[in-house]
Formats: structure tokens, C-alpha cells, sequence
């Protein structure tokens, strides 16, 4: 398959969250949603409509809100792929949503000069980083030899660099 082919592939498997993903269809995909909104952003910069919506502009948000489904689909089925559920998504966004509460929530604080609940930011960052390093390396490590209880090898009968 092509790096095209492979960035594809969440997009034709948009909302399927079962079975496995190979570390190309995840990758590539991803670079194709970097690609994405890099364009984006141009196009919103010089057209003047960047940072509408907080920091993105209508065009970025568009590609991200499209991307979101096949984004969750492709990350779990990457997990699946090695032997792992899905369930390490959901660790990680709530995490994330405690962070955003947090922060969002202490800027009044701070900005009062409240320093009380910079540490519970701070805390929740270094969470947030330790989670992103173990699932970064989960999305690195080759997927599990043969079946799992995902499905069976996507890398069976392919050549060992795919």
C-alpha cells in the first residue's frame, strides 16, 4: 500500500473501533491530519480568520472535528494491535479533561494573584505527560504476533517492514 492508501484507511474505516491497526494506517494517518490543518491555518492566517473559535479558526476546526471519530477509531484499534483495549483512550481524555478544568479553572486565580492551585496544574501536566509518553510508546511498539483478542495479525502474510 502507499503512505496515501494507508492515510486513507481511517476514513474508509471511519467510526470501526474493532479489530487491529498497523503502525503505518496510524502514522501516516496522522501526518495526514498534520498536513491537514497546517493548510488550514494558512489559508485562515491569510484570509484573516484565524483564533475565531480560541485559538483555531473555522477551517481548523472543521478538519479536527472531522478527524475526531476516525481519529478515536484508529487510536483504539492501534492499541488493539497490541493487546491492549481501548479503554487506555478514555484514561487519557478524561485525564485531559481534568487538566483542561483545572487550568481553565485556575486562570481568574492566577490572574488575582491566587497561586493556591498552580500545583494542582502543575501535577496534572506531569499526569498528562507520563500518560502521553506510555501511550506514544504503545503506538510505537510493533503489534502482537499472530491473533489476539482483537482479531487476527493485519500483519500476516505482509512483508516485515509494512
Amino acid at each position: 500500500m502507499s503512505p496515501i492508501d494507508w492515510a486513507m484507511r481511517p476514513l474508509k474505516k471511519y467510526a470501526d473501533f474493532s479489530g487491529r491497526a498497523q503502525r503505518a494506517e496510524f502514522w501516516w494517518f496522522g501526518l495526514l491530519i498534520v498536513v491537514l490543518v497546517v493548510v488550514a491555518m494558512i489559508i485562515e492566517n491569510i484570509a484573516g480568520l484565524d483564533k475565531m473559535f480560541l485559538t483555531y479558526g473555522p477551517l481548523t476546526l472543521a478538519v479536527l472535528l472531522a478527524t475526531l471519530v476516525p481519529s478515536l477509531a484508529v487510536q483504539t484499534r492501534r492499541l488493539h494491535d497490541t493487546n491492549r483495549p481501548g479503554w487506555w483512550l478514555v484514561a487519557f481524555y478524561v485525564l485531559y479533561g481534568i487538566y483542561m478544568f483545572l487550568t481553565f479553572g485556575s486562570l481568574e486565580a492566577i490572574a488575582a494573584g491566587d497561586m493556591s492551585s498552580v500545583a494542582s496544574v502543575g501535577l496534572a501536566a506531569i499526569a498528562m505527560l507520563i500518560f502521553s509518553i506510555v501511550l506514544i510508546v504503545f503506538y510505537v511498539r510493533k503489534g502482537t504476533q499472530g491473533d489476539n483478542r482483537y482479531g487476527p495479525d493485519p500483519l500476516a502474510g505482509e512483508p516485515a517492514y509494512a
